[in-house]
């Protein structure tokens, strides 16, 4: 049994313009001690799917449900709040995007990794949660935490604030830490750093990781499995080696042909048009929403193709072909 099932996830919310299906199917399993990778253009839902995981997306502000949503036995969507509460951070954590906008700019680093801390655990004395906020700074890699846990978040770098936010994250050792972009605005050096460290913690606690990026690089580097997203629903997924060796949907084949690295002569092949408002899928052909940018369309498109552990949502990723130009 997977740590977390998510199955038919939909996470939709009403708006002046109509119903935004922001995550409208979205399905995927996450091993113990793996790490799955939720790639995509930015609009395809990986956030949002994050977010509904996390219990972070206030009910009264959308419509949330889903054939089944566990995390080990736990049915996440009969969680009341309160429950949720005491689960996230504790068994479900979450590094945001922005370290600088996470974190609280009136109040030392320190003290907020220890609040994380205090929240579930009461009866530990304070000066043993201290020393154990200073233990989990320097486990991160950041020099002087003594001095760092005096500071406030402006007067560190952007890598630092990265740092500061995993070690919040890991406070209580949780079952699945959910990484949003956890690269995004770092340099290169930092960018490696980061990633080096989330897998030498992942080995050191177990850890399984749901990493949201669209830098299919990043999920070269550290993921185990993947799943990619389009305009709210996974249209491929699979092991990142299959995936990597073999993308069979148009939408994938895309994504790696406007990778700097495949240009072909030296120059990139963007994806034509851009991912269209989550108000206004159901105009879309279904059941592909790639259809309006895709090379390739034609009658033939609506079928499903599948191998052992790698699925691909389109009729010309017909796996007994083995190649997708094959089929055309």
């Amino acid at each position: 049994m997977p740590l977390l099932h998510v199955e038919d996830l939909k996470v939709h919310f009403p708006t002046r313009r109509g119903l935004a299906r922001a995550a409208d199917g979205v399905s995927f399993d996450l091993e113990e001690g793996k790490t799955h990778a939720l790639v995509g253009e930015s609009g395809c839902g990986k956030s949002v799917t994050a977010l509904a995981i996390a219990g972070l997306i206030p009910r009264e502000r959308a419509s949330i449900s889903a054939t089944s949503l566990r995390f080990r036995e736990t049915d996440l969507l009969s969680l009341d709040p309160r429950d949720y509460r005491g689960l996230r951070g504790r068994e479900i954590a979450m590094i945001f995007q922005e370290p600088m906008t996470a974190l609280n700019p009136v109040m030392k680093v320190g003290n907020q990794i220890l609040e994380a801390i205090e929240i579930h655990e009461d009866s530990t004395p304070t000066e043993e949660r201290k020393k154990r906020v200073v233990q989990l700074m320097a486990s991160t890699g950041l020099a002087e935490p003594d001095v760092l846990y005096e500071k406030y978040p402006h007067q560190l770098s952007g890598g630092m604030r990265q740092r500061i936010m995993i070690a919040m994250a890991l406070a209580l050792k949780p079952a699945i830490l959910i990484a949003d972009e956890p690269t995004t605005a770092l340099d290169v050096t930092v960018q490696a750093q980061i990633l080096e460290l989330m897998n030498a913690l992942q080995k050191e606690m177990g850890t399984a990781i749901l990493l949201i990026t669209h830098d299919l690089g990043v999920v070269a580097q550290t993921a185990h499995t993947m799943s990619v997203l389009y305009a709210g629903q996974v249209v491929e997924s699979g092991s990142v080696r299959d995936v990597f060796s073999e993308p069979c949907h148009p939408y994938t084949q895309a994504l790696f042909q406007s990778l700097p690295a495949r240009a072909r002569n030296g120059e990139l092949v963007p994806i034509p048009g851009s991912v269209p408002p989550a108000t206004e899928y159901d105009s879309l052909h279904s059941p592909c929403r790639f259809y309006d940018r895709c090379q390739f369309k034609d009658d033939r498109c609506f079928q499903q193709s599948t191998a052992p552990g790698h699925v691909a949502w389109c009729r010309r990723s017909a796996f007994a072909n083995n190649k997708l130009n094959q089929v055309h």
